[in-house]
């Protein structure tokens, strides 16, 4: 299968189409090596591969945090450094990199902020995230006093601030207990019934298998392999994604 799958939607620009992209490190490292990805709007997909294959740099390139060599990024139609596309990509970071001297509530409030979000737009979007992801009871509460699970809920929150119809989720659940978990898959699943179209990042092999209706492989700065989870595991003649990873990436 094409690692550029055909659009789903015909007349509707894909979420995401990246095309021929490239990032060499100034020491010599080739991190995406002519990397080609197209995610349709309204999917919940999912990139899967081990450390070093390129995810966290194609999501930078994406989020305007990476310079690329070469390529080109697209999102809904927009080159990815245009401010139409910035508006409409929100990132929740595996890192949690929020002040820790700000409330809870102005953390969101600020961000939107940046955004062009006028005071009182950023403050009612700012408490529709937070009741969104149950940290209501915590707004007047600084990221110290959070637990490290609602501290992923709140950089979650704060990604949604701006309403974006592209939600890249780099390890959302990394290190969270099971219980915290079910409630970010919850979320998930409701923000893409809702129509946005979500990337995922993840380790946690059987998340992508049960929140993801299409996954992609990559390794070395490529994609290798992409479809659903049955389709893949048909393909590879495998019971599960976690074998499916291990035959596709295999070295």
């Amino acid at each position: 299968m094409s690692a550029a799958a055909p659009e789903r939607h015909r007349g509707r620009p894909p979420a995401l189409a990246v095309r021929g992209l490239r990032k060499v490190y100034g020491d010599g490292f080739t991190a995406l090596d002519g990397l080609d990805l197209e995610i349709p709007q309204g999917a919940l997909f999912g990139l899967l591969g081990p450390n070093g294959a390129g995810k966290t740099t194609l999501i930078g390139s994406v989020c305007n945090l990476v310079r690329p060599t070469a390529g080109e990024i697209e999102v809904l139609g927009h080159p990815a450094g245009s401010r139409e596309a910035r508006a409409m990509v929100g990132l929740a970071e595996q890192d949690i990199n929020v002040d820790r001297f700000l409330t809870i509530r102005q953390v969101l409030v600020y961000h939107g902020g940046y955004f062009g979000l006028g005071r009182r737009e950023a403050s009612r979007r700012a408490d529709e995230a937070l009741e969104l992801l149950g940290l209501a009871g915590k707004a007047g509460k600084t990221a110290l006093d959070l637990s490290g699970g609602m501290q992923r809920r709140l950089v979650l929150a704060r990604a949604l601030v701006t309403r974006p119809r592209l939600l890249i989720l780099d390890e959302p659940t990394a290190g969270v207990d099971v219980d915290l978990r079910a409630e970010i898959w919850r979320v998930v699943r409701t923000l893409n019934q809702a129509g946005t179209t979500i990337l995922l990042t993840t380790h946690y092999l059987e998340e992508a298998e049960a929140l993801c209706d299409e996954i992609a492989l990559i390794r070395a700065g490529r994609i290798v392999d992409r479809g659903s989870a049955t389709h893949l595991r048909e393909q590879y003649a495998a019971t599960s994604i976690a074998d499916v990873y291990s035959q596709a990436l295999a070295s």
